[in-house]
């Protein structure tokens, strides 16, 4: 081939894939909500408590293992499922189950959602459980005013006070 002609039909493409980015990147549009909506966003990352609570070996066990493996507690590693619930004015909008990460079920559980709701003024209500019976006894309800297009967190971090909204 002609090297003119290479250098032509080069930067011709060149610019055609130019002009494709451009396009692109200003059209189409992207909204992240509808007009009119506000976003709750959920993210939890938490270690639910032991399944199975500790307990004490007896001395004929502990004498049955090897000298190395005779720790006097036996705890097992599974820890439990995190459960969430919101509610908005009295209507569910999330129920999750967050199960340990992990080969034996002992890391954290992660939890994310993405809740688009109507701005205003809302009733909103987050329980959490994270022990072996389901038992939700860390709850906080919180009137909120979202305005369109904000977006809340809740977020749980036991050493800043459990269940945060901001």
């Amino acid at each position: 081939m002609n090297r003119a002609f290479r250098y032509v039909l080069q930067a011709l493409l060149y610019g055609a894939f130019a002009a494709a980015l451009g396009y692109f990147s200003t059209a189409p549009a992207f909204r992240p909500l509808p007009p009119g909506y506000a976003l709750i966003r959920l993210s939890l990352n938490h270690a639910g408590q032991r399944k199975v609570a500790c307990r004490m070996r007896t001395p004929e066990e502990l004498a049955k293992l090897a000298p190395n493996m005779r720790a006097a507690e036996d705890c097992p590693r599974e820890r439990a499922p995190v459960l969430v619930k919101v509610e908005l004015d009295g209507a569910p909008v999330a129920d999750i189950v967050a199960k340990p990460a992990g080969f034996s079920r002992d890391g954290a559980s992660v939890a994310y959602r993405r809740i688009p709701v109507a701005a205003g003024t809302h009733r909103l209500r987050v329980a959490l459980a994270d022990d072996a019976a389901g038992t939700f006894d860390r709850v906080r309800e919180e009137q909120v005013r979202l305005e369109p297009g904000r977006v809340l967190v809740i977020d749980f971090e036991p050493g800043k006070g459990g269940i945060l909204i901001r």
